[in-house]
């Protein structure tokens, strides 16, 4: 059976090893924050630099594996029908509505509920790396490297699966910013398999 999280909040749970995790998008066009500390030792955590550092490019897809800051694997996916995610951004905050919006009385975005639904977990807000943003569309120019958010590519039904490859604590939102999810915020599901 599906979890709901609610649009714009967030959860955290355990993963074990050898556990799939799929993410689904149940209307379209909604990112999720994906995040994962090593249950052995939460100073374990997933790295955007040595993952993306190791495959070689910036959009990773079916078959790609994910690296923590120690270079040990901590999932893999297994499928995946959009094969358009983000993993260069950091999760959406009070400063990213302030600074980039102009919010006077901002949302705590996904920072903000990952760092509520890791705190029984003992991770606090500065423990928090880049995410891997599941179904978001980021445009990179190739000549001067401007990054420019697009509405994501997912679709109703959309979903990606991962694959523990250690016991893993996972974080995931239903993203907050507007830009990121077209201007729309919905829910999203998961199921652990």
């Amino acid at each position: 059976m599906n979890q709901r999280i609610a649009p714009r909040t967030g959860t955290a749970f355990l993963l074990p090893k050898g556990a799939e995790l799929k993410i689904i998008d149940p209307q379209g066009e909604q990112v999720c924050d994906l995040l994962c500390f090593s249950q052995a030792d939460t100073r374990e955590v997933l790295s955007s630099g040595r993952t993306l550092d190791y495959s070689s490019r910036l959009f990773l897809t079916k078959g790609d594996v994910f690296y923590s800051n120690r270079s040990t694997v901590m999932f893999d996916i297994i499928e995946d029908t959009v094969k358009r995610h983000d993993f260069l951004l950091t999760p959406c905050s009070a400063d990213t509505f302030r600074i980039i919006y102009g919010h006077e009385h901002p949302h705590r975005g996904c920072f903000g509920n990952l760092e509520a639904a890791l705190k029984e977990f003992g991770i606090k807000g500065d423990d928090i790396p880049i995410t891997f943003n599941v179904f978001m569309n980021v445009a990179i120019n190739g000549e001067t490297g401007e990054l420019k958010v697009l509405p994501p590519k997912s679709k109703a039904g959309d979903y990606i699966i991962i694959k523990a490859h250690m016991d893993l604590i996972v974080g995931l939102t239903a993203c907050s910013a507007e830009q990121s999810n077209n201007r729309s915020f919905k829910p999203i599901e998961y199921q652990i398999l």
